[in-house]
Order: C-alpha cells, then structure tokens, then sequence
C-alpha cells in the first residue's frame, strides 16, 4: 500500500526552520472525495510540523498526489499553498480541544451500532478513506459509525490493520486524526438533520493524541454533535483504545454544502 510523503523532518521543537520550507503530498488512497484529499488525514500531516495539540483549518479542498509546500508563518504556525493558493493554515493551541465527552459505550454498544446511522443507506462520500462503504479492509478504514441507545453518541469499532502502522507497531498520528474525522461529521449532521440535498465538509479541526493506538488492537471511535452557527455544525469525537481509555480527543467544524451531483464528495 502507497504511504503519504511525510512533510520533511522539523527542526529541534518540532517546527520547520525559520525561513525554510518543506512539502507533503497526499497519495489517491485517502481521498475523501473523488479528487481531494479526506479532511483529517490532511489535518493530521499539517500537524506533524508543530508541536503538541493543533489546530488545522482547511480553506480549499487539498489536491491528491500533489506536491503542496509547507512554509513557517510565525511562531508556532504554517500555511501550505499549492500554487500560490492557501489550502491550509495550522498553529499549535497548548491547551488543546477542550469538548466534553458526553459518554462513553462498551465494544458491544459500539459493534450494534456499526453501518446503523442514517447516512449510509445513500451515503455522500461512498469512496471515502475513513467512512467509504466501497473501501475494502486493508485499503480504506471503514470506520462506519451509527447512534447510541438514547441518540447522543455515535460510535463505531475500528481495529487498525499494518498499513496503518508506522512500522514500530503504533498507528501513525495521520491515521489517528482521519479516525477522529468523520464519525464527528455523521454525528453532527443527523443531529442537526441535514437534507437529502445537502452535504458537509470538513472546515477546521482541532487535535492532539495523547496517545496512538497499537496495529491489531480493537479500538472504538464515538461522536457527539455540539452545536450549530448558520452552516456551521460543531461536533466533537474521540478515540479509544482496547480497555477503554481515551487516546485522542478532537473538536471539528462542518460547513454545509450542496450535495455533489455525482454522489463523491468530501471526507
């Protein structure tokens, strides 16, 4: 399986040098739409060039199997451009997301639950890394979240395969942030009950595992919607690990958009 050209190592501290640049790319298996790239696996490489918890926010759909660079823009921030356009912005936020996680669900909650929410029964983004009913196991994640008993989570189980692995036996932290992305998207938009004729986008995400799951182990990733601003929809989401501890935590923000006549779209 292809993996993502990582961005070059940083300097000491965890950031690039300053005045210096570097650059990733993002190979066609994590796409989230058919011709960009899955919003958290995006998030999750930016992130990798600073320190600590980041914020990641997305201004154009990023290109696939494209060279995008990566420069400083002050302390503790970058901005990838891909000709001359701004895709993303990041800075590192010390003191993280700070969502409440409303709950909690055993393994066999999360496994009644898979493939139940609403949204796969036509889904927007069939092809998605993360969610893609049409990714097979080993390619896509096929993390498939549904509700909870009493609607206020959505989870999903999710066991990380060896391509998702760094090669130590940990999951790579881009993984993890995809993970994150898009049960929190699914939860926000049946919430909120979005129309059949519209779709959601990742906009912003805001995370930082304090911990990276180990290749083979169950894990569960659950959802939670916070909020709604106009188009804006507000969830949070987390990652758990085999017995139940809380790995990763994030805050994401979804913008509301017509739905692709094709039925691609993003994350």
């Amino acid at each position: 399986m292809p993996n993502a050209s990582r961005p070059s190592p940083p300097a000491a501290g965890g950031r690039p040098p300053q005045g210096a640049t570097t650059a990733l790319s993002v190979p066609y298996r994590f796409r989230g739409p058919a011709d960009s790239a899955n919003g958290g696996y995006m998030c999750g490489l930016v992130a990798g060039c600073l320190d600590g918890p980041v914020r990641v926010t997305l201004r154009r759909p990023p290109p696939l199997a494209t060279p995008m660079t990566v420069e400083p823009a002050g302390e503790g921030s970058v901005h990838v451009l891909h000709g001359g356009a701004l895709v993303a912005e990041a800075a590192s936020v010390p003191d993280g997301p700070a969502p409440r996680i409303p709950g909690t669900v055993s393994m066999a909650e999360a496994r009644a639950a898979e493939g139940r929410a609403r949204y796969f029964q036509d889904p927007a983004y069939p092809a998605c890394f993360v969610c893609g009913t049409d990714r097979r196991p080993g390619d896509g994640l096929r993390i498939l979240p549904g509700p909870v008993t009493g609607g206020v989570l959505w989870a999903a189980p999710w066991t990380p395969d060896a391509s998702t692995g760094d090669g130590s036996g940990s999951v790579r932290p881009e993984i993890a942030w995809a993970a994150l992305d898009c049960p929190s998207g699914i939860a926000a938009a049946e919430a909120d009950d979005i129309g059949p004729d519209t779709a959601i986008l990742l906009g912003r995400m805001t995370a930082g595992p304090a911990a990276l799951p180990t290749v083979g182990d169950e894990c569960q990733v659950i959802g939670w919607p916070i909020g709604r601003d106009g188009r804006k929809l507000t969830a949070g989401s987390a990652l758990l690990g085999s017995d139940g501890e809380v790995l990763a935590v994030a805050e994401t923000v979804w913008i509301t958009v017509p739905r692709p006549v094709t039925g691609e779209g993003a994350s």
